[in-house]
């Protein structure tokens, strides 16, 4: 508090004392007169709520976490207190930076210059980033109404790049694992001639492609340079990158665990499956490598046996088209088209090529999509702040979705400042 504030106090000690001098116990005790004692403990002695912050509260962050109140009918009297306070303080709310315009008679809507309308909405973090000024936006730009809470169309979110790195070192040890015991499940691989390929409906039918599963990586290398672009553009690319990295480093995982514990014999005759076998661990060390830097594909000269149950092509696959149509616009019904094409395409070219089991591909695509909508899900909802068992069951989840509260808006925005033939262009 500044020397003029602590002077006008002292002064002001003896009357009623302004509103910038209150402490939490003259909130409380202006609670108490209001008829809201319940309310006491929770703003006053567990919040701190002072004079200027029960004069810049407002109805969502009363209805939002920390305070969720949950009594619709004091939440509305409370606001109703707090706005005949606001217009009394109006002076006060000019000096801190806002203006009170008053709420229009007989609607909730309010002015887009009100205290209610101001970036104090999202509990301290500005509503914009943009340097565009607040008034030029109306007032039902800035919310809408859904579930009995009022949200907000454009939110700051912190991009957290320390969660990001932590967990693309995440997905790169469990791509390093998986190569490990790609390796390992390879000599493991059971002799051809005492267990020769399994029954299978898709591959009893379907004549062998020689080519389909060069095909299949095709398309998994067209969908990721989608995947790649729409990360580049988008406003909060370090939240989503941490979202492909956890979700596919847990699945990958899972697979480890899978291919490892049971061995199937190989799909076809025409795989060379003969056990590698390697003497001593730096040639499995080294193999490894060999599988981890070639990213596992064919194209890249990897060729691995035993590693069915399931497939990580498919895994690729699907978890890309769905992040590619999961935080691109819905009018963008090409890009959704395609991405849906290239995933199906490369799922039956996988099967075509013989290289696995159609119980791994559906496996591999249920496990997939499963995660992927559990996990968006419980972030959109925000479900896991409420259960203290998502909290345990899903620790990873919540510690890195434990500051991003609803849906990610598909915002877009250029990464680096505008190239100079850009800027001479449009500005």
């Amino acid at each position: 508090m500044s020397e003029r504030f602590r002077k006008e106090c002292k002064t002001m000690v003896v009357s009623q004392p302004s509103i910038r001098c209150w402490t939490t116990k003259h909130v409380a005790k202006w609670l108490k007169e209001e008829g809201f004692s319940d309310y006491v403990d929770l703003l006053c002695n567990r919040h701190r709520l002072d004079g200027t912050s029960i004069l810049t509260l407002t109805e969502y962050d009363l209805r939002s976490p920390p305070l969720e109140l949950k009594v619709l009918g004091d939440i509305k009297r409370l606001m109703v207190s707090i706005r005949k306070l606001q217009k009394q303080n109006s002076d006060v709310l000019e000096e801190l930076g806002y203006t009170y315009e008053g709420w229009l008679s007989g609607s909730g809507a309010h002015s887009p210059n009100s205290i209610q309308g101001s970036d104090w909405l999202y509990n301290g973090d500005p509503a914009r980033d943009s340097d565009e000024p607040v008034a030029s936006l109306s007032a039902d730009q800035y919310h809408q109404y859904t579930n009995g809470k009022y949200k907000q169309h454009t939110r700051r979110l912190d991009p957290e790049y320390w969660k990001t790195i932590l967990s693309s070192v995440y997905v790169v040890f469990v791509f390093g694992f998986t190569s490990f015991v790609m390796v390992i499940v390879h000599e493991r691989v059971p002799d051809m001639q005492t267990y020769p390929p399994l029954p299978d409906i898709f591959l009893d039918s379907v004549p062998r492609i020689p080519w389909a599963f060069a095909m299949a990586e095709a398309c998994g290398v067209i969908l990721c340079n989608i995947w790649l672009l729409v990360l580049l553009l988008h406003k909060h690319r370090s939240i989503l990158l941490r979202r492909l990295c956890s979700l596919m480093g847990t699945v990958f995982m899972l697979r480890c665990i899978t291919m490892f514990v049971t061995s199937l014999s190989v799909p076809g005759q025409h795989l060379q499956c003969s056990g590698k076998l390697n003497s001593d661990m730096w040639a499995k060390l080294k193999r490894a490598v060999a599988i981890w830097s070639g990213f596992g594909m064919t194209l890249t000269g990897v060729h691995t046996c035993g590693d069915y149950m399931f497939s990580g092509h498919t895994v690729v696959l699907t978890m890309l088209n769905f992040f590619v149509t999961e935080y691109t616009p819905r009018s963008w019904n090409f890009i959704h088209t395609l991405s849906w094409v290239l995933n199906l395409f490369g799922i039956f070219f996988i099967l075509a090529a013989h290289e696995h089991y159609s119980i791994d591909v559906f496996i591999a695509f249920y496990i997939t999509t499963r995660l992927f909508l559990y996990y968006h899900t419980l972030a959109n909802t925000r479900a896991y702040q409420q259960s203290r068992r998502a909290r345990i069951w899903f620790p990873m989840f919540s510690f890195f979705e434990c500051n991003v509260n609803g849906p990610v808006p598909n915002e877009y925005c250029w990464p680096f400042s505008k190239p100079s033939i850009l800027k001479r262009l449009i500005g």
